[in-house]
């Protein structure tokens, strides 16, 4: 099945302007029908889906860019898309190990106001002796 732009717009969540600033940058090739217009395919929803997650994870326009470079390419670019996504998945779990530490930091501070609240009255210590690394 075929979508015209507005309406592959919607089915990916974007407004037509980003696709076409995606397609300007070479990262989304749309069909042209027979009038020249915009045509996407079920295929381009997945591929522009997997774009949108990659740039969530903070992947650089150059980076994706170059992942898209090698995805046209074929088969031999494998091994650099999977170093590429590696990377990223490196990044992406650091991030979440310091979310997940800002996350613990707030839930402490929570507990200590609740328990500021109730009459237990002691300093909050934003990094306990027992949570530190020697």
């Amino acid at each position: 099945m075929n979508y015209p732009i507005g309406e592959f717009a919607n089915i990916v969540g974007v407004n037509k302007s980003t696709l076409r600033y995606y397609e300007s940058e070479g990262l989304l090739t749309p069909h042209r029908n027979k009038n020249n217009l915009r045509e996407y395919n079920e295929h381009d929803i997945g591929w522009f889906q997997f774009l949108l997650h990659l740039k969530n994870t903070g992947m650089s326009m150059t980076e994706l860019k170059q992942y898209t470079k090698w995805r046209a390419m074929g088969d031999e670019t494998i091994p650099d898309r999977l170093k590429l996504l590696e990377q990223r998945k490196q990044f992406v779990e650091q991030e979440i190990q310091a979310l997940q530490q800002n996350l613990d930091i707030l839930n402490r501070k929570m507990v200590f106001y609740n328990d500021q609240m109730k009459g237990n009255k002691y300093d909050f210590v934003l990094i306990p002796k027992t949570m530190k690394k020697n």
